[in-house]
C-alpha cells in the first residue's frame, strides 16, 4: 500500500521499519516538533524521525493537526491508509476520512482493556498476568475503534515498562504487516469493542514515581518495574533523594511504621510497608550513582530504624 505514517516514541520504531521491510510504500512520516531536551535542553529529534532520515523520507513535524493545511497535504500524498504508532497527537476526523483504508492504530494493550496514554505501564501496575497488541481501525473517540488483529503475550515478574515496551513494539510491528496484508486479501472481519469492559491507561505523571510506603509492597514493586525507565520510582533518606530501580517483596508480619528500614545488612536492605516488606536491590542516592544494596550498605548511608520518604 501506499501509505502516511505517523509516530513519534522508540516504540514505533519496529512498525515503520516492518513496513518498509514488507515493500509498502511510506509516502511520508509524521513525527512531534523536535523539542529542547535534557539538562542542557538542546533540541533533540524523535526515534521515528532518526530512522526516516536514514531512510531518506519525506518527514512532516505540524505543530497542529486541525490545521486546514495538514489535511490538504496529507490529500495530495493520497495514501490509501494512515498508520498510527504512538504519535502522541490526536488524529481530527478530517485526517481520519481521508484515506479509502482509514487510520490503523497500533495499541499496545488487548483492548478495550487499558485505552490510553499509558497502557505497558499501567497494565503492570494493575498485575495483570498478559497483555498483547491490538490492531485496530481508528475513529474520533479514544481506542474505541474496530479490532482487526490482536495477539496476547505474558508479562514476566521481572519486566519492566522498558522491557515489556519493546517486545510489545516487535510483536506490534509484526502484527501491523499482517493486518496490512489481510486488509489487501480482503479476509480480515473487523470486530467491535466491548465497550462494557473497557479501562482507562491516563498518561504517567512524574510524580506518580514518588513511593507510597503506605502501599504494600506487591504494589510498590510492581510501580518501581511500571515507572522503569521513566519516571523512575524514588523516595528520600536524610533528605537526599534516593532512586529504587529494582526491589522485591519479601512476606513479613513486621509491626514497623510503613517506611522503616527494618535490615539494613551485608546485602540485605529492607523497608516495611502496608503489608510485607520491600527488599530494595538496586537503588541510587542523589548524586551517586547506581548500586546493588551490598555495594550501597558498604558505605553505610542508613540504619535500620531510619525512616524513608
Amino acid at each position: 500500500m501506499r501509505l502516511v505514517f505517523m509516530g513519534t516514541p522508540a516504540f514505533a520504531v519496529p512498525s515503520l521499519r516492518a513496513l518498509l521491510e514488507a515493500g509498502h510504500d511510506v509516502a511520508a512520516v509524521y513525527t512531534k516538533p523536535d523539542r529542547p531536551a535534557g539538562r542542557g535542553q538542546s533540541v533533540g529529534i524523535s526515534a521515528v524521525k532518526r530512522l526516516a532520515l536514514e531512510r531518506g523520507l519525506v518527514i512532516e513535524q505540524p505543530e497542529k493537526l486541525r490545521d486546514p493545511s495538514v489535511a490538504e497535504r496529507v490529500r495530495a500524498l493520497a495514501p490509501e491508509a494512515i498508520v498510527v504508532a504512538a504519535y502522541g497527537k490526536i488524529l481530527p476526523k478530517a485526517l481520519l476520512d481521508l484515506p479509502p483504508r482509514g487510520a490503523i492504530n497500533v495499541h499496545a494493550s488487548l483492548l478495550p482493556r487499558h485505552r490510553g496514554a499509558a497502557p505497558i505501564q499501567r497494565a503492570i501496575l494493575a498485575g495483570d498476568a498478559t497483555t498483547g497488541i491490538t490492531i485496530m481501525q481508528m475513529n474520533e473517540r479514544m481506542d474505541e475503534g474496530d479490532i482487526l488483529l490482536q495477539e496476547e503475550t505474558a508479562i514476566a515478574a521481572d519486566d519492566t515498562a522498558g522491557s515489556l515496551g519493546e517486545r510489545l513494539a516487535s510483536l506490534g510491528a509484526r502484527l501491523l504487516v499482517d493486518a496490512l496484508a489481510a486488509l489487501v486479501r480482503g479476509d480480515v472481519v473487523p470486530r467491535r469493542q466491548d465497550h462494557a469492559a473497557a479501562t482507562i491507561a491516563p498518561m504517567v505523571r512524574k510524580e506518580e514515581g514518588a513511593i507510597d510506603w503506605s502501599k504494600s509492597a506487591v504494589e510498590i514493586e510492581r510501580a518501581v518495574r511500571a515507572f522503569d525507565p521513566w519516571p523512575g520510582a524514588y523516595t528520600s533518606v536524610r533528605g537526599k533523594l534516593l532512586k529504587v530501580h529494582r526491589a522485591a517483596v519479601v512476606p513479613s508480619a513486621t509491626a514497623a511504621p510503613p517506611g522503616t528500614i527494618v535490615r539494613a545488612a551485608m546485602d540485605d536492605l529492607r523497608v516495611a510497608t502496608a503489608r510485607d516488606d520491600l527488599r530494595l536491590l538496586e537503588v541510587q542516592l542523589e548524586g551517586k550513582r547506581r548500586l546493588a544494596a551490598r555495594e550501597f550498605l558498604a558505605a553505610r548511608p542508613v540504619r535500620e530504624g531510619e525512616r524513608l520518604g
